[in-house]
């Protein structure tokens, strides 16, 4: 049948079964949203107007991490597309699958600096998976399919597709095409074959699969490392899960694999690298085998690639050969999905158990809490734990607080965090918080943010009001920019260059002027209270929770130090 391009794209979008999508208008693409009107598809797919197109960015990463869909995400050209660049390098650092949709200037008008014309190809190039300019009205159903397709296959992450202008005014001929009728399709099935390096996963090589079931059966203290790719991989934790049960060793996290292990497991030792728990940190040193499942051995968790788990042969498992010794050198690999390699184990891995190395992994203390008539951040993040029976979906955005979360909330299933680990993306949080809510109706969402996050993304607190989006935002206030100050403190002589926020910002004032509840807690015998009030209200709220600047995050490992090197208050005390 035949009928405008932008008509096609919203039925490309039924195809996919979207139901979502998150953005902000503009001139080239108007006719787009025209559709909404037009035809009505106002009513069969609901979209959220943000404030600003990074928070309808990371909105719709939020919405993917939390749902296991393909996020969506549409915006302009020039500024609307360029802002959209933090939360396409977010998504892509984290393999989190989103097909962002642009529209730029007609194609007349390209390469001629014209008013908003930007080459969003060009720059997403090198964060996205892939990317495409639509020139050809009859190219636009299949470009789009293919996105999708490549956003959620292999490893996934972002992709891009930007329309000219004069593309979404046009028409053609537009045949419907069920979903699992694709790979099939003539014109389609071609495009799909030809990106068949990206999108068809390797089966898992038998005699590398026996060479890690040898491994295992000559080690005495074996360490597991789950990594991102445990929980993007569909269907890989309960694999994961029978895989460690059966391996009975202990078992540490990035921060991206919180949730494959259940936060309050026998045999998890928590995060590892710079803010790693002792246990996990110490246990990586002293293993003999370390076991990585989807991991990118960054510098935050291999702090010292030269010195990391000195005395182990560490085999690495991964769904992409380009992380294969990048950062590490591994004795073993084994490429392919997590889910189908846990699986190849799982069907001849034999009962274990290590039971004094596990004592041993298990004797370390961990750094002691604080217990006083202060509200601390530990018992922000514990209050949260009891009185969401731990079920809650939390985002974070990034710094002391982020750490401070992953440290003292039990992660208990995929998609349960949803924080920028890769990335590092201050401002994230607020946006990734309200994707998750909207694409989880009924379930509890919390922020857990700073201050200083909070500055960058408290604009959309007037969306979640908007469209009466029940988040809980935490704001773990210190009036200090809290890790870059901890630095400060730690490595740069106490010099505070520009990191004290105590100004006269009212964050209370300010949620309730945006039409959010607002509360603010000063004692921590305050807090389950007003907690249990916002979540009772299910509307957006917010709870400024007033802490010390001088609450810091430990265990710390400095900066290319060996992990082993762990410290905490008590040791700066000593020296």
């Amino acid at each position: 049948m035949r009928m405008k391009t932008a008509q096609i794209l919203m039925e490309c979008l039924l195809e996919q079964g979207v139901d979502t999508v998150f953005g902000y208008p503009g001139g080239t693409i108007l006719n787009v949203y025209d559709e909404f009107e037009l035809h009505g598809y106002k009513d069969k797919i609901r979209h959220i107007l943000t404030a600003h197109e990074q928070g309808a960015s990371h909105a719709a990463d939020g919405y993917a991490r939390a749902t296991g869909k393909v996020g969506v995400c549409f915006a302009t050209s020039g500024p609307g597309a360029t802002n959209l660049t933090t939360g396409i390098a977010t998504a892509y650092y984290d393999s989190s699958p989103v097909v962002f949709i642009t529209c730029n200037v007609s194609e007349n008008l390209i390469g001629k600096d014209s008013f908003q014309e930007v080459d969003i190809t060009g720059i997403s190039m090198p964060i996205t998976k892939c990317n495409y300019l639509v020139k050809d009205p009859g190219a636009l159903a299949d470009v789009l399919r293919e996105a999708f397709a490549i956003a959620r296959s292999g490893r996934p992450g972002p992709v891009l597709v930007d329309i000219a202008k004069n593309v979404t005014a046009a028409e053609a001929d537009y045949e419907p095409l069920p979903l699992d009728q694709h790979a099939n399709h003539g014109r389609l099935g071609a495009m799909l074959r030809r990106a068949s390096h990206d999108l068809k996963t390797p089966e898992p090589d038998a005699g590398d699969i026996q060479t890690l079931l040898d491994l295992i059966e000559g080690a005495r203290k074996p360490l597991v490392l789950v990594g991102g790719g445990v929980i993007r991989s569909k269907g890989a934790v309960p694999q994961f899960r029978t895989f460690i049960e059966r391996l009975n060793a202990p078992v540490a996290s990035t921060i991206m694999g919180g949730g494959a292990c259940p936060g309050n497991h026998r045999l998890f030792t928590g995060m590892i690298g710079m803010h790693g728990s002792h246990a996990s940190n110490l246990a990586s040193d002293q293993c003999d085998l370390l076991i990585a499942v989807g991991c990118r051995f960054s510098d935050r968790v291999a702090t010292d690639p030269a010195t990391f788990a000195p005395n182990a042969k560490i085999v690495h498992i991964d769904i992409d050969r380009a992380e294969i010794d990048k950062n590490v050198l591994t004795h073993h690999h084994i490429i392919g999905d997590a889910r189908r390699v846990l699986e190849l184990l799982n069907e001849k891995l034999p009962q274990h158990d290590y039971p004094e190395w596990k004592a041993w992994v298990f004797s370390h203390p961990e750094v002691p809490l604080k217990k006083d008539d202060v509200l601390h951040p530990h018992e922000i993040l514990e209050t949260i734990q009891a009185v969401t029976g731990g079920d809650a979906i939390v985002a974070t955005d990034v710094g002391q607080h982020q750490m401070w979360s992953i440290q003292h909330f039990h992660f208990n299933y995929p998609g349960q965090l949803l924080t920028s680990g890769g990335f590092g993306t201050m401002g994230f949080g607020l946006g990734a918080a309200m994707g998750a809510a909207v694409g989880n109706p009924g379930k509890v969402v919390v922020h857990c943010t700073g201050d200083g996050c909070f500055r960058m993304n408290m604009n959309e607190i007037a969306t979640a009001t908007r469209y009466n989006i029940p988040v809980v935002e935490v704001i773990v206030n210190n009036h200090v920019l809290g890790m870059v100050r901890q630095w400060q403190t730690l490595f740069y002589g106490k010099r505070y260059s520009q990191t004290i926020l105590n100004d006269s910002v009212d964050f209370v004032k300010i949620a309730e002027a945006m039409g959010a509840r607002a509360y603010r807690v000063t004692q921590k015998e305050e807090l389950e209270p007003v907690l249990r009030e916002a979540i009772s209200l299910n509307i957006p709220v917010v709870i400024d929770c007033q802490i010390s600047c001088d609450d810091k995050v430990f265990p710390m490992v400095s900066p290319g130090a060996p992990i082993a090197d762990a410290f905490d208050d008590t040791d700066l005390k000593i020296n």
